[in-house]
């Protein structure tokens, strides 16, 4: 298993050596430059791990942290926004590209929120409703977002870098506020004695956005603009350029700090939030933005229109911004969802990116050697797959776990995908013969395993919101293994009779044209559908239940003080030994483990004055 990456780089090697310079438009056009995106990855997460290794090494301490990230949000960032909005040249700015990315933004912000006040709990549904929609929408355009598109277009679409800074308030002055307000009526339900109107609700939102200094430098550099004619001063220019070109280096630096010791304050509760969060970041948010841009962008030239388009996908694939976890500090509230978020969000979003940008380069590459490529990819990346599969079905017999569920729906789910693989292997081999009857046969038994995949997935989810409702004995696992496996069989001898073959293509993703595209596509969004349905639900019933016992311990504990509220809990004898949980029922007069209801006197969380100052004390913003 320790081999596996060390394979998948190489695989990545071998895709780029393989298609050289093939980024480059058949027509003659120009394109991004993708042969510098791996580069400018290793650059910026490069940059990030020292800074990680650092903090984790504590060669650097939390004051110290601080300090840097006061002069990262103070000086070196206002200066580079300074700069770039007073040379901006407005002339040139495609507005309908900002259109659409405000629409989007603002589109997946109002379903985060909206369906966030449906399925949270009602004791913290408001502080969620209003940080979860940020954490959707705020992307780190500057610390990473800028190296990467300096990567891509500096040769091609140089432009492209000034929308970075037009986007980006984007979501700091339309729809923070929004959030704030929601995260500011969270304060006050938590707190009603205090006298807080509507007005300084609004009022605290709309503090919290100006006090951003992305949001007033804009603001100062547009006038700027304006008033020195898109050119600094001499005696400033150098000055300028000084603290901007620190930005970069530093603000990744303090990134890989920030994110130290953050992943475990995460809880299994909150890990079905954090994905479905990053899901809607890193995926639905970059589908949204291009699809928006294809819609409302009409203005531009084929070409142009294509590459906006691709530009955007990739703007929304940028990782959640380090100012979303400022914000959950500051109001402490879901400080272990967004500050976990952020970290996870982070390095998932460096191969989302990576192979993003070769899929939006495709339909502009010349197709034969771009398939030849694809194909030997796609059989390392195969062989790779199939050797940490059969390693994790090992792990699983021999363990004898596979007889339990949902461990034996695990197991038919890596089987399903050992067989792609080998569908994978021999489709490699089967292409290159003109034996009609072999391809048909590889064809079946890779796509009915591919799909079953599909449902597995599905079908897993689905046990485990039963499993929730202790439900042990009513999970049909016969009727999933049907459905399972014979679900897709079914599909795949419906369009092999019905579809037309294509004899042209080497590519078994399109052998079957448009009828293998539109089944695939029906059979994956009934997966993220169930899937998706299957875990809300096994939330909210988690929920519902940690609900019901701090109801039934609280008026327990209510009872109990009103029959003898004199009585002490003591232990028996003071010389016997007692373990950590004894001492925490003698504390709880409830005698039961609530979570943070009921925190014993020695907890970790008691506040400890003489302890060093966390990283993420004070105000600093890098988006």
């Amino acid at each position: 298993m320790d081999s596996a990456p060390v394979l998948l780089t190489a695989a990545a090697a071998n895709m780029t050596e393989s298609l050289g310079d093939l980024a480059n438009t058949t027509n003659g056009s120009p394109s991004m430059s993708i042969n510098r995106l791996f580069p400018a990855l290793l650059e910026c997460f490069g940059i990030i791990l020292c800074g990680y290794i650092a903090g984790r090494a504590n060669v650097i301490t939390a004051t110290q942290a601080k300090g840097l990230g006061n002069y990262v949000s103070r000086f070196a960032l206002p200066a580079l926004l300074f700069k770039n909005m007073v040379v901006l040249d407005f002339s040139n700015v495609n507005w309908s590209f900002l259109y659409s990315i405000l629409i989007a933004k603002a589109s997946v912000f109002l379903v985060v929120c909206v369906l966030t006040l449906l399925v949270a709990s009602p004791q913290s549904r408001f502080s969620k409703a209003g940080l979860f929609p940020i954490f959707a929408t705020q992307s780190n355009d500057f610390a990473l977002g800028y190296p990467i598109v300096d990567a891509l277009y500096q040769s091609s679409y140089p432009r492209y870098l000034q929308y970075i800074y037009l986007v980006a308030p984007v979501s700091l002055m339309m729809l923070n506020p929004l959030g704030f307000v929601f995260c500011e009526i969270q304060k006050w339900r938590d707190n009603p004695n205090s006298s807080q109107g509507k007005m300084k609700i609004l009022g605290l939102a709309l503090l919290r956005v100006f006090q951003n200094p992305i949001v007033f430098m804009v603001f100062i550099g547009i006038a700027f603009n304006f008033a020195l004619g898109q050119k600094i001063p001499v005696y400033l220019e150098n000055f300028l350029d000084g603290l901007a070109s620190s930005f970069s280096g530093s603000a990744l630096f303090y990134l890989g700090l920030t994110m130290v010791g953050q992943t475990s304050k995460l809880k299994k509760s909150s890990f079905v939030a954090l994905l479905l969060l990053i899901t809607a970041k890193l995926l639905v948010l970059p589908l949204i933005c291009r699809e928006m841009v294809e819609l409302l962008d009409r203005g531009n030239l084929p070409v142009n229109h294509t590459s906006l388009s691709n530009y955007a996908f990739l703007y929304g694939v940028f990782p959640v911004a380090p100012g979303v976890a400022i914000f959950a500090n500051q109001f402490n509230m879901e400080v272990e969802i967004v500050t976990s978020g952020m970290v996870i969000s982070t390095f998932v979003s460096a191969p989302i990116m990576y192979v993003s940008a070769w899929l939006l380069t495709i339909p502009t590459m010349d197709p034969k050697p771009l398939v030849s490529a694809l194909q030997n990819v796609s059989f390392d990346i195969s062989i790779v797959s199939l050797l940490s599969l059969i390693w994790s079905l090992a792990i699983l017999l021999l363990s004898k776990k596979y007889k339990q569920l949902p461990h034996m729906l695990t197991v038919n789910l890596f089987l399903a995908q050992l067989i792609v693989c080998i569908g994978m292997v021999l489709w490699n081999f089967i292409i290159k013969e003109r034996n009609v009857v072999g391809q048909i046969l590889v064809f079946v038994i890779l796509y009915s395993a591919l799909y079953s995949t599909y449902l597995w997935t599905a079908l897993i989810s689905l046990c485990l919101f039963l499993l929730t409702k202790r439900e042990v004995g009513n999970i049909p696992t016969v009727l999933m293994a049907l459905v399972g496996w014979g679900v897709p069989v079914v599909i795949v001898c419906v369009l092999v009779s019905v579809g037309e073959r294509d004899l042209d293509s080497i590519d078994s993703a399109f052998f079957y044209g448009k009828a293998q595209i539109i089944s695939t596509a029906v059979v994956l969004l009934a997966s993220i559908m169930l899937s998706g349905i299957s875990l809300m639900c096994m939330s909210r019933n988690g929920q519902d239940g940690n609900y019901l016992v701090l109801n039934q311990s609280s008026s327990l504990g209510s009872s109990g003080r009103t029959a003898d509220t004199t009585t002490e809990c003591k232990p028996e004898s003071p010389i016997q030994a007692r373990s950590p949980t004894d001492s925490r029922a003698e504390i709880c007069a409830c005698g039961q483990e609530n979570g943070d209801v009921c925190q014993p006197v020695g907890s970790p969380t008691t506040l400890n004055i003489n302890e060093a100052p966390s990283i993420e004390d004070g105000t600093v913003y890098i988006t």
